[in-house]
C-alpha cells in the first residue's frame, strides 16, 4: 500500500502550495479594497509600481540627463553638471555620485535605490494602498509559482505510484484516478489565479496596476503621431514630480521610461551608457 503513502503526500503538498496562494490572493484583496480610487500618479510612483527602486533611480538619471545636469557617458560613467538637486530624488543621485562628481552608474544606481527619499516613496504607496509591502510582495508570484511545482510533484508521486505492480483488487486506472484528485486541485487553482490575479506583480497592488495601465494608455495616445525616442529635451523636473507644468512631450517620454525601463531609452548615447551598466553587472 505504499501508494496510499504517496497519495497522502500529494494531497499535503497539493493543499498546502493551493492554501498559500489562496491567503496571498485574499491579503493582495484587503489591500486592493483601501486603495486609493481616484488619483495621478507620479512619474517617481509609476518607476516604483512598475519597476521598483532600481527604476526610479534610473528615471533620475534619465530625466537629469534630458536637463543637461548630469552627463552619463557611453563608457558608463556619471558625471555631475549640475550639484544642485531639483528633488530628493535628484538629491540622492547626486549624493550616491560623491564629492568628487563622477562615479559609475552602477554603484550610483544601487545607492540611490536604497535611499531614503525612495523608501520614503515607497511607504506612502504602500500607505495608499498601490503598493504591496515588503513581506507580501512576491506572496502572489511565489504562490503561483509553488502551485505548479505542487502539480508536478504530484504528477512525478502518481508516475512513482504507477510504477508499482498492480494489485487485482486495485487496478492502475483507480491508483490514477486518485492522483488526478490533487492534479486537478491544483491546475484549477492555476487557473482561478490566472483570471482572477493576472498579471503578477512583485511591487505594485492590483489598484496601483489600473493606475500604471491607465498612465501608460494616456501616454501612448499623447505619443502617437510623435517620436518620443529622439531628442535632448530640456524638460524641468515636475515632469517626474507631477508638481509643476514641464513640458508635455518630455513628460510623455519619460512616462516611458517610467513604465517599460531603460529599454524606452532612445538616445544612442543614453542606452549606449545604460547598456553598459548592464553588461557590468552580467560580468
Amino acid at each position: 500500500m505504499v501508494w496510499v503513502f504517496l497519495l497522502l503526500l500529494a494531497w499535503a503538498v497539493a493543499g498546502a502550495a493551493c492554501t498559500r496562494l489562496c491567503l496571498a490572493a485574499v491579503r493582495a484583496a484587503s489591500v486592493d479594497e483601501n486603495a486609493e480610487q481616484v488619483r495621478d500618479l507620479t512619474l517617481y510612483e509609476a518607476a516604483f509600481l512598475s519597476g521598483g527602486p532600481g527604476r526610479v533611480a534610473d528615471l533620475t538619471m534619465v530625466s537629469m540627463a534630458r536637463q543637461q545636469r548630469l552627463l552619463l557617458a557611453s563608457t558608463g560613467w556619471a558625471t555631475v553638471v549640475d550639484p544642485r538637486g531639483r528633488d530628493e530624488m535628484e538629491r540622492s543621485v547626486i549624493g550616491a555620485i560623491g564629492p568628487e562628481g563622477q562615479s559609475r552608474i552602477a554603484p550610483v544606481r544601487a545607492a540611490a535605490a536604497a535611499a531614503d527619499a525612495v523608501g520614503g516613496l515607497a511607504e506612502r504607496l504602500v500607505g495608499a494602498g498601490l503598493a504591496v509591502t515588503d513581506g507580501t510582495r512576491t506572496t502572489v508570484a511565489a504562490g503561483v509559482r509553488q502551485v505548479r511545482a505542487a502539480s508536478l510533484v504530484v504528477l512525478a508521486l502518481g508516475v512513482v505510484a504507477l510504477l508499482f505492480p498492480a494489485t487485482p483488487d486495485l487496478p492502475r486506472d483507480l491508483v490514477a484516478l486518485w492522483f488526478a484528485l490533487p492534479l486537478a486541485l491544483t491546475l484549477s487553482c492555476l487557473a482561478i489565479a490566472r483570471v482572477e490575479v493576472h498579471p503578477y506583480s512583485r511591487w505594485a497592488s492590483p489598484a496601483g496596476q489600473r493606475l500604471l495601465a491607465a498612465l501608460a494608455r494616456r501616454a501612448a495616445s499623447a505619443g502617437a503621431g510623435t517620436s518620443t525616442g529622439t531628442g535632448t529635451g530640456t524638460g524641468d523636473t515636475s515632469a517626474c514630480t507631477g508638481t509643476g507644468t514641464g513640458s508635455g512631450d518630455d513628460r510623455t517620454y519619460l512616462t516611458f521610461v517610467a513604465v517599460r525601463g531603460i529599454r524606452a531609452v532612445g538616445e544612442p548615447d543614453l542606452r549606449a551608457a545604460f547598456a553598459h551598466r548592464e553588461q557590468r553587472g552580467r560580468d
